[in-house]
């Protein structure tokens, strides 16, 4: 549509001093071009010179979502710089590789603790540096701690350790006591002690102490034989133990006339009921291998401690029961057995100890030595509080030894 005659007049008057602008503004008039109204042109550009189109800003609920994405776009244009069989090879490592994070390992964010010394110079440097010198335990104590460790492993089921000997007051029943109490020391499960011996045994005078046993209710494994068809529980079955701090004992028949009256059968359904609350059990068997119980012992037993001594007699008896063991169906037993040599009466320089060692230590799985010490050799009440300290760990070794039979 033409100008009217007052636009133009308007449009000199505010041009006049730009004759330039005026004459280019007139020009595109002319050629129709209506770039003047502030509009662009529209432009339908060649697929093949048009540029690649920017991507739109990624939008996401979350930052997990927006990282994710972000993931992705870098993974793609790093595959575009890498050949496909460079991509699956790296593909294939990465997934094959181990993955470290804190739910499948989270002791990888924690470096270990060096253990706690305890006593001597290095617990004592420990405790005046507040921590701060660790020298680590010593090699005594790391022993002490492999001990502890084997005796208090967890055991599937229940088993049984018998103790015996062909020869009595060498030792025996004390080493039941005390191996008992070391037992019930490190484990988290109490063990029970059970006194088969048809002679009238003291297995729990000497846990108790004749004193505090006098004044208990005397409750025998005869007792508890009369009764066993009613015992479902374990606090059942408490009404007819004795208990020597976590070690429960189960006491022998003190009446002569029916100690040794005691059968295999019986045996066997005591043995029964122990092994339904009780993971460890140690069967004080008495003097020699022949009486009525003992085929049932043996029966039921895992492994066996012979109890031996010093002296040369001792020693042969020790001998002579692996022997008969062996020759009467039990070698297994025989071949895995413990032999305990309690030095209880402290013999003479004369005998020859490494002799008698040597003689046994051949025929069984392992020996172990106890050293004389007044709070075995007096026949009285056995706690670990007054035994020398060589003495505990004989009890230590010996624990030790019967849970390794165990597993």
């Amino acid at each position: 549509m033409p100008d009217s005659v007052d636009n133009e007049a308007s449009a000199a008057a505010s041009d006049g001093g730009q004759p330039e602008h005026r004459r280019r503004r007139d020009r595109r008039r002319a050629e129709g071009d209506d770039a003047w109204t502030g509009t662009m042109p529209i432009i339908t550009p060649n697929d093949s010179d048009a540029p690649a189109a920017t991507p739109a800003p990624l939008q996401s609920r979350s930052w997990a979502e927006a990282a994710a994405a972000a993931d992705a776009s870098l993974e793609g244009e790093a595959s575009a710089a890498v050949p496909p069989t460079a991509a699956r090879a790296g593909r294939a490592a990465a997934a094959n590789a181990p993955v470290s994070d804190f739910i499948s390992s989270p002791g990888s964010f924690v470096k270990e603790q060096k253990p706690r010394p305890v006593g001597g110079f290095r617990g004592m440097l420990y405790k005046l540096t507040g921590g701060a010198w660790n020298l680590g335990p010593s090699a005594k104590q790391r022993e002490e701690d492999e001990l502890a460790r084997r005796i208090s492993r967890q055991l599937q089921g229940s088993y049984n350790t018998a103790v015996l000997s062909l020869k009595g007051g060498i030792g025996k029943t004390s080493t039941t006591v005390g191996v008992g109490l070391t037992l019930a020391e490190f484990r988290g499960d109490p063990p029970c002690a059970i006194d088969a011996n048809p002679d009238s045994g003291d297995l729990v005078e000497r846990a108790l102490g004749e004193g505090i046993y006098q004044k208990a209710t005397p409750r025998t494994i005869t007792d508890l034989l009369k009764n066993v068809d009613n015992v479902d529980s374990l606090t059942a079955l408490a009404r007819y133990m004795h208990h020597a701090g976590r070690l429960h004992l189960i006491a022998g028949e003190q009446d002569p006339e029916v100690s040794d009256s005691l059968t295999a059968e019986e045996y066997l359904r005591i043995r029964q009921l122990i092994s339904g609350y009780y993971s460890v059990a140690l069967t004080d068997c008495g003097t020699g291998v022949t009486h009525n119980a003992m085929s049932g012992i043996l029966q039921s037993a895992d492994n066996l401690i012979i109890a031996a001594g010093y002296a040369v007699s001792g020693a042969k008896r020790a001998r002579s029961t692996l022997q008969w063991l062996a020759s009467h169906g039990y070698e297994e037993l025989a071949r895995n057995a413990i032999v305990v040599i309690t030095d209880k009466d402290e013999v003479s320089s004369r005998v020859d100890k490494a002799a008698i060692e040597e003689h046994l230590s051949g025929i069984c799985r392992q020996l172990i030595a106890v050293p004389h010490d007044r709070g075995v050799a007096d026949g009285d009440l056995v706690t670990l509080d007054v035994l020398r300290p060589d003495t505990r760990r004989a009890y230590k070794e010996i624990a030790a030894a019967i849970v390794d039979g165990y597993v």
